[in-house]
């Protein structure tokens, strides 16, 4: 292992020319703009054969969709009104079941305009198609894009890595960058089973009428949730390789915890400390840190936390409904007696110190999770 200290998104960008990817098409946007500033300074040095310099972010995932049709290897960055741009498109690669990988660096949307960060642009593309994996750190965000070729080349499906603007995007940090070989060595090259080709032409993106429209779309779905098992595989496939193993959810003292929080992104890393602090007081505690969203891990999430009490600390609303990363772990761990609470905010950048986490598991304890932007709370 040979530690660099080294710009998140730098490392990002470097991870993603060893794994040999042939096209990147990106336009830039706060705070995924590092990501791709360092990507055009790869191409520009020979990292990759093709940088596509587009106008627009819409152009960018329609640059990739034709490019992987054709058998490239593609990658790109984005986020916030980045993504809503790509909206329509998204939801087209995952119905052409193509493997593009993108890098999200999570920040709020508008309006008002706010470039800091929470979830709420990722989480509401969650029903387009795309496998959406959440990291806690630079070291996990850099690990998961080498991970997140191999996973939606297996599944042929494409995958978001999401990781929290500016708190990751911006950090300098110590990050082990997988040797270039090794990687290599990880990560076959891509072949697209139905390749554009002008020599045998075939039909793409086709018109489905009433009939068959449904059924692609119970296919999508079906596929998508069987990828969990591609997660899972290729972590361990990772973790062999490398050191580092990586599963659908990451499990911290939870086992005999009566008291569990769980959550996504860089917030985990507070609220372990803080967990922590808590063991050593005697508290039975614990955190997870829900790394797959997409798909859902109900089974794995049933299996490790059903009757616990379960927070859900989330940085993303859903007006008019219940946050859905509560919404989705309820059902998970309905019928088990477990009681499920949500603490949602943090949005638009607003911070939280950990004495609001310790306050969180403090009122866990007596029942009463109330005083953040959306609390609810319910006995299953």
């Amino acid at each position: 292992m040979a530690l660099t200290t080294i710009n998140n998104s730098a490392a990002i960008a470097l991870a993603a020319s060893y794994c040999k990817v042939d096209v990147v098409a990106s336009y830039p946007i706060t705070p995924s703009t590092p990501i791709t500033h360092e990507l055009d300074k790869l191409y520009v040095n020979g990292g990759f054969p093709k940088f596509i310099p587009v106008e627009a972010e819409f152009s960018a995932i329609s640059s990739l969709l034709g490019a992987s049709a054709a058998g490239a290897r593609t990658f790109s960055a984005t986020c916030g009104q980045g993504l809503m741009l790509m909206h329509e498109a998204l939801f087209s690669t995952a119905g052409l079941r193509l493997p593009v990988v993108m890098a999200v660096a999570n920040r709020a949307i508008s309006s008002p305009l706010n470039i800091w960060n929470d979830e709420q642009d990722s989480m509401c593309q969650r029903d387009s198609g795309w496998i959406q994996l959440y990291c806690k750190n630079g070291q996990e965000a850099v690990d998961t894009v080498i991970q997140a070729f191999k996973i939606a080349e297996k599944a042929m499906l494409p995958a978001m890595v999401c990781l929290d603007g500016f708190y990751l995007t911006h950090s300098v940090g110590q990050v082990d960058i997988p040797d270039r070989d090794k990687v290599a060595a990880f990560l076959p090259p891509y072949k697209n089973p139905c390749v554009l080709d002008p020599q045998n032409p075939l039909t793409v993106g086709a018109y489905a009428v009433p009939a068959d429209y449904q059924d692609f779309r119970e296919d999508l779905s079906a596929d998508l949730e069987a990828s969990a098992r591609t997660i899972e595989e290729v972590g361990k496939e990772f973790g062999k390789a490398f050191g580092r193993e990586y599963g659908l959810v990451e499990y911290h003292n939870c086992k005999d915890a009566d008291r569990v929080i769980v959550t996504l992104g860089s917030v985990y890393n507070t609220i372990e400390l803080v967990a922590d602090a808590l063991r050593a007081k005697g508290e039975k505690v614990g955190v997870a840190h829900l790394r797959s969203f997409r798909p859902f891990p109900a089974a794995d999430l049933r299996a490790n936390l059903g009757g616990k009490h379960v927070l859900v600390v989330e940085r993303d609303i859903s007006p008019g409904a219940v946050p859905p990363v509560y919404a989705e772990l309820s059902e998970a761990l309905a019928g088990t007696g477990s009681t499920v609470s949500v603490a949602a905010g943090l949005l638009g950048g607003r911070e939280a110190k950990r004495q609001a986490f310790e306050s969180l598991f403090e009122r866990m304890k007596q029942g009463k999770v109330k005083g953040w932007f959306c609390s609810k709370e319910k006995k299953l």
